[in-house]
């Protein structure tokens, strides 16, 4: 019997939109979507941009920018498309201009100037902050063909879910969330081969 038949995966009703989560199903084997959540900044019928909320680099953001004030934050794996160019969320709000809050407290992207200034009045912390390197992008209804295929979930949280849940227990700590019918989600190793 296929393991996958095991789990009995449905598709939640949830449907994705601006500031909901994606979570990649359990056996999602991909380097840079496996057991990922994923943050929406978009959501339409062109296509869709989102942010890997779980994958940190093992790198700072001073070892990969030149001319950033230093700051001792981590850096994360934002996805695939671009993994040359710098993305971040924040909680900053409207003090960075051009931001757009995408739920409730949580804003991506914004004036790289305004960033740069915070910086060097000490004003960014982890805890306010994320960079990330590369995004994750979905073609036309892309993502509504991957959730026909249960291979992902979709979920809301909160700006401070998001920022203060350790990285390494955000996926288990979400698809708990989901309910019952996803309730063995975390149980599987991450590669059953191993078992």
């Amino acid at each position: 019997m296929k393991i996958d038949r095991l789990v009995q995966i449905k598709s939640n009703n949830l449907k994705p939109a601006k500031g909901r989560l994606l979570l990649s199903e359990p056996f999602m084997g991909d380097y840079y979507f496996g057991r990922s959540v994923i943050l929406l900044a978009e959501y339409n019928k062109e296509g869709s941009f989102g942010l890997i909320l779980n994958k940190p680099i093992n790198k700072h953001l001073n070892e990969v920018t030149e001319d950033f004030p230093e700051l001792s934050a981590p850096l994360f794996l934002g996805g695939p498309v671009e993994s040359n160019r710098l993305f971040f969320i924040h909680t900053l709000g409207d003090v960075v201009d051009g931001s757009v809050e995408v739920l409730k407290g949580l804003y991506w992207g914004g004036n790289m100037e305004d960033i740069l200034e915070m910086a060097q009045l000490k004003k960014l912390t982890p805890e306010n902050i994320r960079f990330f390197l590369g995004y994750s992008g979905w073609g036309a209804h892309q993502i509504d063909d991957e959730l026909k295929r249960n291979s992902w979930a979709v979920t809301t949280a909160t700006a401070d879910l998001i920022f203060k849940t350790k990285t390494d227990l955000l996926w288990k700590k979400l698809t708990r969330k989901l309910g019952s019918e996803y309730r063995l989600w975390d149980k599987f190793p991450v590669n059953p081969n191993l078992n």
